[in-house]
């Protein structure tokens, strides 16, 4: 599935290998996105588009041109090549337009260390005419038993539920999130997610950046994954699981010899492995037909199968598929893009 590309990582080709369509009415449309540094890649010719009111997740491995990316959408960093649209603005020349139809949630608070949590929701209700009542943020954050407490004082995970409240005081169209769970213990992780389902309902636009698999796939309509800066996938959670789930994988009593798997069923050697803990998997389309063989194949041996996936896989695993190596990966098909996914 997966072959080296023939472009010397770190030179740009300002074209994208998955190509996404634009969308008059999208949220946000990035066109052949190209951005260098001293004469690196770091963003590779991305093409996607994000409809109005969906979560949108972006995922890559650490130096992949995530974070550069998000940044070029926010107006902090500019384009070398290409064509960035936000809420059909341009963030760099037209960022005092766009400023206050987004929300920008970023991993390192930016806050004066001595104002509290209220204090600091206060202040940024007051730079919008439509704003938020802080006091509402306080409980729906579940951080008003802090909401006297300095900003220094905040626990990780208080520091990013107050973050969390800063970026949404404002009612934008749009939100970023950067890492919003990191830091948060589970009960308000699962807390968040319910904030960010509940900015959906109501028609806001989130694009989320993440290294928890489980919350992308939990909240994401759709996902992209960038690795070397170039797009390799786009598709909703389930789509990608399944364009990379081409495998059988079961367990047996007694245990059999791949060896004998292989000639048996009549594969070539290389399609069958045999994991350290004895799962065999097969690298083949798991059709019925397929699985009929296996379990006819099995039973003349006399060998009980006690174990069968076929498949599935989880998100995680199709990301460490399409990112391994460190190589850019050949691009999936697109997916259809436009369906929901995730709940």
């Amino acid at each position: 599935m997966r072959a080296a590309s023939r472009t010397p990582i770190g030179a740009c080709v300002q074209t994208s290998d998955v190509v996404a369509d634009a969308h008059p009415t999208a949220a946000i449309e990035v066109r052949d996105l190209v951005k260098q540094y001293n004469g690196r890649c770091v963003v590779d010719g991305l093409t996607f588009s994000v409809k109005p009111g969906e979560v949108f997740a972006i995922l890559g491995p650490n130096g992949a041109g995530k974070t550069t990316t998000v940044e070029i959408l926010e107006g902090y960093r500019t384009p070398d090549a290409g064509e960035v649209r936000v809420l059909g603005l341009d963030p760099v020349r037209q960022g005092t337009e766009l400023k206050p139809r987004i929300g920008l949630m970023l991993q390192q608070g930016g806050l004066f260390p001595q104002i509290t949590a209220r204090e600091a929701l206060r202040l940024f209700a007051a730079f919008y005419p439509d704003a938020e009542d802080p006091e509402a943020l306080l409980d729906q954050l579940q951080i008003r038993d802090v909401a006297r407490t300095r900003f220094r004082q905040l626990s990780g995970g208080q520091k990013q539920r107050l973050g969390l409240g800063l970026a949404l005081v404002g009612r934008p169209r749009l939100v970023f999130l950067d890492e919003p769970t990191a830091a948060m213990d589970p009960q308000a992780r699962r807390s968040t997610w319910n904030i960010i389902r509940s900015l959906r309902a109501r028609g806001t636009t989130v694009l989320l950046t993440t290294h928890f698999m489980d919350e992308a796939e939990q909240l994401a309509n759709r996902v992209a994954i960038v690795d070397h800066g170039r797009l390799v996938a786009l598709d909703t959670p389930a789509g990608l699981r399944h364009a990379v789930a081409n495998e059988i994988r079961f367990h047996t009593r007694p245990a059999i010899d791949e060896h004998e798997v292989a000639t048996g069923l009549g594969l070539p050697r290389a399609k069958v492995e045999r994991e350290n803990d004895g799962t065999f998997v097969l690298h083949v389309e798991p059709t019925p037909d397929r699985i009929a063989e296996l379990s006819s194949w099995l039973a003349t041996q006399n060998v009980l199968l006690t174990e069968l996936r076929a498949g599935s896989r989880s998100l995680e695993q199709a990301f460490l598929t399409l990112t391994a190596d460190g190589e850019p990966s050949r691009p999936l098909p697109l997916g259809e893009g436009w369906g929901e996914g995730g709940v």
